[in-house]
């Protein structure tokens, strides 16, 4: 669904049956790698792309780490998932959630920072 942002797009893999609605932004700058039967909820983020915590530093750099998100998972409606992260298979991310560590497969997580509440 439109819209969709990008920086670059040839850093982006997207597998099969893949959904994302309204407002999705990712920030490519790094590989991101996207499974089959992914679904994204509006005003959604995935972001490669960081800044050094010391201000002299973050004038001059930027960096970015790659995200990869499983087969079959589901980010609720404004999810943002930092970078570095790895959401693992059969995932669901709750609404709102901001990602900031590796999700593990089969489990429901959710919250600002994310954590796993359930598993499936």
């Amino acid at each position: 669904m439109p819209n969709f942002y990008c920086d670059y797009g040839f850093n982006i893999e997207i597998g099969e049956n893949f959904y994302s609605n309204h407002n999705l932004v990712i920030l490519d700058a790094n590989k991101v790698k996207i499974g089959d039967y992914v679904q994204i909820g509006p005003n959604c983020g995935i972001y490669t792309s960081g800044h050094p915590l010391d201000s002299e530093t973050r004038m001059k750099l930027e960096f970015a780490k790659p995200i990869t998100i499983g087969n079959h998972v589901w980010l609720g409606g404004n999810v943002c998932v930092m970078p570095g992260v790895t959401i693992g298979d059969n995932t669901v991310i709750g609404a709102g959630s901001v990602v900031t560590k590796d999700i593990p497969a089969n489990v429901v997580a959710v919250g600002n920072p994310c954590r796993v509440i359930k598993k499936i």
